[in-house]
């Protein structure tokens, strides 16, 4: 059996053993091997389960996989693969000495008994059979990361009996501000028409109202990351929630006046931002005759220059 099927099996059970994504590679999958000292050729029901550290299992796989890494990789394989293995459970921590300080040179990992048992049964008929037991009581690290993640999604009632979830992050909540504090003061009795959603692209797209404003988009990804439609003054609120990129600058408003060019609601382009600190640094990229709201003075808005405050431009006035 070569190097590569070997490493390749490894990286099919790291598949079935429910790790995340970013630990589906050939370091992790290296790692694996290390702690069972399985070498090429070795039979997986010859595994073993020695006590190794981090620097030994990077001469492991330099020795026998010719893998060579470089000496400052050793805190990625310590915290991105070897850290996995011992949330996961795959992995015991410091099994000869619990008390053994985190950062000790002497720190060593051993695969868990029970992986050990499931493993020593791969290509064989018993293997499915090992691993589905073994899952049924140990949960996997991918399915604890995403419950995780839902936990911290950040919930944003979009309308009456409806709420959406976005990922989590200061962009998604400063999304929420928008909708709950912006809207209420400065767009009122106004409908959400849209809110974008890192995650998912979009997380709520009313379509068809847009659509009666005389705009159909087949990129959602243009859009900015709230619309909100006040239907008595006939404006279209088009807001960027700015934390890290993003404001209306000349750029983007270019690109918005072409995107929003047959609709039939007069436009107010916004850029918000969660406290003045974030404002300050894109201050000279904003464009003119835009408004900028900030999340942490809620009730009061900045106005870029333009014969009108917080309304839209038409060619007699702009």
């Amino acid at each position: 059996m070569s190097k590569e099927t070997t490493l390749e099996e490894a990286r099919a059970i790291l598949v079935d053993l429910g790790l995340p994504k970013a630990q589906q590679n050939e370091r992790t999958a290296l790692c694996l091997l290390a702690l069972l000292n399985l070498t090429p050729g070795k039979k997986w029901s010859k595994a073993e389960s020695p006590r190794i550290g981090i620097t030994p299992i990077m001469d492991w796989a330099r020795k026998h996989y010719d893998k060579d890494y470089a000496p400052n990789t050793r805190e990625t394989v310590r915290r991105q693969s070897m850290h996995q293995f011992v949330q996961a459970g795959i992995s015991l921590y410091n099994p000869d000495k619990p008390e053994r300080p985190v950062n000790s040179p002497h720190a060593v990992y051993q695969i868990a008994p029970q992986v050990l048992e499931v493993l020593r049964t791969y290509k064989t008929r018993k293997y499915k059979q090992k691993l589905e037991e073994h899952l049924s009581v140990h949960k996997t690290l991918a399915e604890m990361y995403a419950r995780e993640r839902e936990m911290a999604m950040v919930p944003l009632k979009v309308k009456d009996g409806v709420e959406i979830a976005l990922s989590a992050g200061d962009h998604s909540l400063l999304i929420k501000a928008i909708v709950e504090e912006f809207a209420p003061r400065f767009v009122c009795g106004g409908t959400l028409v849209y809110v974008g959603d890192t995650g998912d692209k979009y997380g709520y797209f009313e379509v068809s109202l847009l659509a009666q404003l005389g705009v159909v988009l087949d990129n959602h990804g243009k859009l900015p990351d709230v619309v909100i439609y006040n239907a008595k003054k006939n404006w279209l609120f088009l807001i960027e929630s700015v934390t890290r990129h993003g404001p209306v600058d000349s750029k983007r408003h270019t690109e918005l006046e072409e995107l929003f060019a047959r609709c039939t609601a007069g436009r107010v382009y916004v850029s918000a931002f969660p406290n003045r600190k974030i404002f300050m640094k894109y201050l000279e990229a904003i464009a003119w005759e835009t408004e900028v709201w900030i999340a942490s003075a809620p009730s009061h808005m900045v106005h870029f220059n333009g014969p009108r405050f917080l309304g839209p431009y038409t060619n007699e006035n702009s």
